[in-house]
């Protein structure tokens, strides 16, 4: 087994029976494409990137991915004594083998976790459920820049970078409002039309579901193929009207049924509660 395919086992194990479009939520996923690792048609990989990420989520040690734990299937016996190999050695083997590719950190990992006693492995791997709210949480950020002004275009696949660690706890004691941390998610403000409230490039908490209107606030939306973070307010019974902060920024009327809510914005990462 390469490090693509133990990932492909201890990612299929640590689904277990949870659906699977759960998972690829909490995990900032895309469905279809965590179905594209799984799936044994497609060639789609478990990267380091999103391995290390959903380690982080799920609270295991990092490297858990790339190592097979004792009692799976393809685990080689380790037994001490004359004749036998260690897991060392037979980790050695297999970067020798089939390693090619391998990045030279993920190779001191994998060796590095093969050296460890083996019963503190064992405590490692068995840590395989997230802890409770109100434990550090990670939440994913998107590359998608909500624009406080003009606009923005919104891209076909929004990326994953930089993903943020909170405290759930810590939160609510700011006062922000939320029912699941798995729905807070990190977008980006761009431009200045919601100054002084949010500046440019600011990082935003939202929750994601949310996804209709429930009282006068700041909101991440689509309208006219844009989209926006703006405050609304029911202008009538066929209306929103969308208000810029900055008030050299004209507010406008816009219809609501053109009015597509993403989500509602909790808090500005600058500690402003909105």
């Amino acid at each position: 087994m390469d490090i693509y395919d133990i990932r492909k086992h201890n990612l299929v194990k640590l689904i277990g029976s949870q659906r699977k479009g759960s998972c690829a939520e909490r995990w900032g996923m895309a469905p279809a494409h965590l179905s594209q690792i799984l799936s044994d048609k497609t060639v789609k990989n478990l990267g380091d990137d999103v391995a290390r990420r959903i380690e982080g989520i799920e609270g295991l040690p990092r490297g858990w991915f790339d190592a097979l734990s004792a009692g799976d299937p393809g685990q080689p016996s380790v037994e001490a004594g004359d004749g036998k190999l260690s897991a060392a050695d037979l980790v050695k083997q297999m970067l020798a083998r089939s390693g090619r590719g391998i990045p030279e950190e993920t190779r001191q990992r994998l060796l590095a976790a093969a050296e460890e006693p083996q019963n503190a492995t064992l405590l490692k791997a068995d840590r395989v459920r997230p802890g409770l709210v109100g434990d550090e949480v990670w939440i994913a950020h998107y590359d998608v820049r909500a624009a406080m002004g003009g606009g923005q275009i919104p891209h076909d696949y929004p990326e994953m970078f930089t993903d943020v660690r909170v405290s759930p706890s810590h939160l609510r004691e700011l006062g922000v409002t939320f029912t699941e941390h798995h729905h807070l998610k990190m977008v980006t403000g761009w431009g200045q039309s919601m100054e002084p409230t949010i500046k440019h490039r600011d990082p935003l908490i939202v929750d994601v579901s949310i996804r209709e209107f429930v009282g006068d606030g700041i909101y991440f939306f689509s309208w006219g193929d844009h989209i926006y973070i703006k405050r609304l307010q029911i202008a009538d019974e066929d209306h929103f009207e969308m208000i810029s902060d900055n008030s050299r920024h004209k507010d406008r009327m816009i219809r609501r049924e053109e009015t597509y809510i993403q989500a509602r914005v909790l808090l500005v990462w600058n500690a402003h509660l909105v």
